[in-house]
C-alpha cells in the first residue's frame, strides 16, 4: 500500500500487488508462444495441460516454480510476445467468477509487471507519495504567478521522481490509479500557501475513461478545497493529445466545464504541433524544454517563434520552460512568451505549510474510490 499525498490527505492506496500462485492459466492466439511456455514449464518440473491457444500451469509444491517460470519467460519472451498473451493465476472453481476473471485477466507484461519481475514494483506499493511545485514566473517582472505540481514517491529513505513512478505504473496497468493520485495530491498539497496564484496540474488522457466518472474524486477534492476553479490548470503533454485527439478534446470540454483551464505542454516537439493548438485551443501554451535549450540555434528559433504566434493568435498564454540561464530568459522574452519556467527562477520543491491555519481552511478528508 503507498500513502497518497504524503499524509496530506491521510488515504491510502491498495496496489493489489498479486502473491504466490500455485496455478496459472495462460492463452494467446500467437501459435509459436504457448508452445515455449509449456516446454519452459516443464523444464521447470511443473505440470503442464495444453489446448489450443491454452496452456494450465499448475505448481504442486508451493509456488516457488511459478516463480521461477515468470522469471524465466520475462528473460525468454519478446516485450511484444508479452503483450499478447493473457494470464489468470489461481483462477476460481465458479462458472461465474471464473469467466469475470478470465475476461478481466491482465496481459503477462503487466503480471509481470505486477509481480516485480520486470519493474520495481515496491516503487508503487510501498511509496509515500506527496507533491513538490516549481514556480512559473511572469517574465516582464520576474513575480511568480503560478506552480506545476510534481509527484514524488518516498521509498525506504530514497526519493522516486514522477518519471520512475509512472512508468511502473503504466507497466503494471495502474496508470489510472496514479494519475488520479497525482492530481488530488497536487490540489490538496497547494491549499495552505497557494494564495491566488495558478496551479498547473499535470494528467494522461489515456488514464481518463469517462470524465464525469473518472474526475468526479478529483472534482470534489478541487471544490472541498476551496481553490477557485479559474487557478487550476490542466496540463498535457503534446505527445499524449497526439495519441487519441477526439478522446483528448472531451476530456479537455469537461475540464472547462468546471471552470478550469487547460494547458498543452512540450509544444514543439512534434511535427503536428501547429495543427493540434488550433484543435485544441489551450488557454495555456508551454514550449518544449529542449528547443528553449536549443537557442539560440536559428532553428529553434523559428519554431518557437512559429509556435508563440499562433498561441498568441488563439487567445493562449505562453510559457517557456527550461530557462535556466539569463541569456535563455532574454531569448524567449524576445521571441514573445509571457511567463517562464525552470531552474533560474526556482527548482521543485515542497514548500512548508504556515505555522497556523486559518480558520475555515479544507480540512484532510478520507479519499474515496473513484
Amino acid at each position: 500500500m503507498g500513502t497518497i499525498c504524503g499524509g496530506v490527505c491521510g488515504c491510502r492506496q491498495n496496489w493489489e500487488v498479486p502473491g504466490r500462485a500455485t496455478r496459472a492459466l495462460l492463452a494467446t492466439s500467437i501459435g509459436h508462444v504457448l508452445p515455449h511456455v509449456a516446454r519452459t514449464a516443464k523444464a521447470l518440473g511443473l505440470t503442464v495441460y495444453s489446448a489450443p491457444q491454452l496452456v494450465d500451469v499448475v505448481d504442486d509444491r508451493g509456488g516457488a516454480g511459478l516463480d521461477r517460470l515468470f522469471n524465466r519467460l520475462a528473460r525468454d519472451l519478446t516485450a511484444a510476445e508479452t503483450e499478447v498473451v493473457r494470464i489468470a493465476t489461481d483462477p476460481p472453481d465458479d462458472g461465474a467468477a471464473l469467466t469475470a476473471r478470465l475476461l478481466t485477466a491482465p496481459t503477462l507484461a503487466v503480471e509481470l509487471a505486477r509481480r516485480g519481475v520486470t519493474v520495481e514494483v515496491g516503487v508503487l506499493a510501498e511509496a509515500e507519495f506527496w507533491s513538490v511545485y516549481q514556480p512559473i514566473v511572469s517574465l516582464a517582472d520576474r513575480s511568480v504567478v503560478a506552480h506545476e505540481a510534481l509527484l514524488r514517491g518516498l521509498v525506504d529513505g530514497r526519493e522516486v521522481g514522477g518519471g520512475d513512478l509512472f512508468f511502473v505504473a503504466e507497466s503494471a496497468g495502474w496508470l489510472h490509479r496514479l494519475d488520479r493520485i497525482g492530481r488530488e495530491s497536487a490540489i490538496a498539497g497547494a491549499v495552505p500557501w497557494l494564495g491566488g496564484d495558478d496551479l498547473f496540474v499535470n494528467f494522461n488522457p489515456t488514464s481518463i475513461y469517462r470524465p464525469q466518472v473518472c474526475l468526479a474524486s478529483t472534482e470534489r477534492v478541487a471544490h472541498e478545497t476551496g481553490i477557485a476553479p479559474n487557478q487550476l490548470v490542466f496540463e498535457v503533454v503534446e505527445s499524449h493529445a497526439i495519441a487519441d485527439r477526439g478522446h483528448l478534446v472531451s476530456v479537455l470540454e469537461h475540464y472547462r466545464s468546471l471552470g478550469w483551464r487547460v494547458a498543452l505542454d512540450d509544444v514543439g516537439a512534434g511535427w503536428s504541433s501547429l495543427s493540434l493548438l488550433a484543435a485544441v485551443r489551450p488557454e495555456v501554451v508551454k514550449l518544449d524544454k529542449g528547443l528553449v535549450q536549443e537557442l539560440p540555434d536559428d532553428g529553434a528559433r523559428t519554431v518557437l517563434k512559429a509556435v508563440t504566434d499562433l498561441a498568441h493568435q488563439l487567445g493562449a498564454v505562453v510559457v517557456a520552460e527550461g530557462i535556466e540561464t539569463e541569456q535563455l530568459a532574454e531569448e524567449v522574452t524576445a521571441l514573445g512568451a509571457d511567463m517562464g519556467q525552470g531552474w533560474l527562477f526556482g527548482r521543485p520543491v515542497r514548500p512548508e505549510p504556515p505555522a497556523e491555519e486559518p480558520e475555515g481552511r479544507w480540512q484532510p478528508v478520507e479519499a474515496r474510490p473513484r
